[in-house]
């Protein structure tokens, strides 16, 4: 059984920063994608950024230049450095990652994200 934990979230003051971590354990193999999403209330869960498994990242606009996706092949592990954070970055962050040609697709169970003004 796959799963997936996210850590790193919590309250920050508007300015601040944030590290989240995913870290995917069980049976596992050749993750394809590993990205982060996004979920506030009464809105759709939105992409924030993924990177595939050769290091090519995509970012929503909306974070462009304050936050950062990296991830550690050999651990299984997705990051979000989140920087210049705003409270319009308040949401659940949920971790996802996905096989080559979609031959998986797991999520995390989400990490709150809250900044204050």
């Amino acid at each position: 059984q796959v799963q997936l934990v996210e850590s790193g979230g919590g309250l920050v003051q508007a300015g601040g920063s944030l590290r989240l971590s995913c870290a995917a354990s069980g049976s596992i193999f050749n993750i394809n994608i590993m990205g982060w999403y996004r979920q506030a209330p009464g809105k759709q869960r939105e992409l924030v950024a993924t990177i595939t498994r050769g290091g090519s990242t995509n970012y929503d606009d909306s974070v462009k230049g304050r936050f950062t996706i990296s991830r550690d092949n050999a651990k299984n592990t997705v990051f979000l450095q989140m920087n210049s954070l705003k409270p319009e970055d308040t949401a659940v962050y949920y971790c996802r990652i996905t096989g080559r040609g979609m031959a998986y697709d797991y999520w995390g169970r989400g990490t709150q994200v809250t900044v204050s003004s």
